[in-house]
């Protein structure tokens, strides 16, 4: 049987990272709607569908290319909370907690990056 992206950590643990980012940017104010609000939402999106679209390409270079991009978009969403805490719409201790996802998803990236440089190309 085929694994899949469903079959993943890092993909499970991005889709919780989605969903813990959408609940702290709902208070966020109306007017950043199209500001950090959406620019949270979308990059923390971007990792789970970069994992998945990976997942679905056919060879081990092309799901490498994307765990990287997955990873890099973790970069992204860490900046993008440090600029909501500093700019004061996000709780520090919210922000904290939410890093910490970030670095639970980035440490099973970078273990899945790694097994796939050890594992031989069929």
């Amino acid at each position: 049987m085929r694994r899949t992206h469903t079959d993943l950590e890092a993909w499970r643990k991005g889709i919780e990272l989605v969903k813990s980012i959408y609940q702290a940017t709902a208070s966020f104010p109306t007017e950043e709607r199209y500001g950090l609000t959406s620019q949270l939402r979308r990059a923390a999106v971007s990792v789970p569908t970069n994992i998945a679209e990976g997942a679905a390409r056919g060879s081990r270079k092309e799901f490498r290319q994307f765990l990287t991009i997955a990873r890099g978009s973790l970069s992204e969403l860490e900046t993008l909370l440090v600029i909501a805490t500093e700019v004061g719409h996000l709780d520090p201790a919210v922000q904290q907690d939410l890093m910490s996802s970030c670095s639970r998803v980035s440490a099973l990236l970078t273990g899945l990056l790694k097994s796939l440089a050890r594992t031989p190309n069929p």
